[in-house]
């Protein structure tokens, strides 16, 4: 974790990295995963292996624009006023929308991630996307909002390699298994490995 990082209320897995500049708040970071620098994730669970780009934002917040004001004083009145509370039932419902990130997932560098979005395992986020819908396993998206763009491999391929859950191997297995990860094609690694 870089002393720059800012946390609160964070659970991280086993080899994790926070770099520079990252806010991380109320929120899981599955193991192996990692939040470039700037990046600001709350109100999210991310699975193992998973890649955060500089500048993403997880759980972009949201301002109450069906008030006469959208501005904090509405919301965070205690900021500006002695005495004021938080409007508790807004940090409550923002606190529910909970985004939930699966195993093995690439977010791009200055990618948006709006509340309560799901996103499959193995799924690419493309870089400045803005996901304002759940985005299936494996799936590629891009664009304002992120559109589908194709799959990252055919339907039973994706099928065989969540079956075959890597992510959840042990550390000496995938230390045996990165070699193959690397040079096989996805159909000799799934055969060789099992899946």
């Amino acid at each position: 974790m870089h002393p720059s990082a800012i946390l609160r209320n964070a659970k991280l897995g086993r080899f994790t990295e926070i770099n520079e500049r990252v806010a991380f708040a109320d929120s899981g970071l599955g193991d192996y995963s990692y939040v470039e620098r700037h990046a600001e994730v709350i109100y999210a669970s991310i699975g193992k292996f998973c890649a955060i780009a500089s500048n993403a934002r997880v759980n972009a917040l949201e301002h109450p624009i069906e008030r006469v004001s959208q501005h904090k004083i509405t919301y965070r009145p205690n900021e500006y006023f002695l005495g004021a509370r938080l409007d508790g039932e807004f940090r409550e419902k923002r606190s529910g929308q909970v985004v939930e990130i699966g195993h093995d997932v690439w977010v791009g560098h200055g990618a948006v991630i709006m509340p309560g979005i799901k996103i499959g395992h193995g799924a690419v986020i493309a870089a400045s996307a803005v996901v304002t819908r759940d985005v299936a396993p494996y799936a590629i998206v891009a664009g304002v909002p992120a559109k589908f763009l194709r799959w990252r491999f055919e339907n039973k391929i994706s099928e065989r390699i969540i079956a075959l859950g890597w992510w959840h191997w042990g550390h000496d297995k995938l230390a045996a298994a990165v070699g193959d990860m690397r040079i096989l094609s996805i159909e000799a690694f799934l055969e060789k490995w099992g899946g």
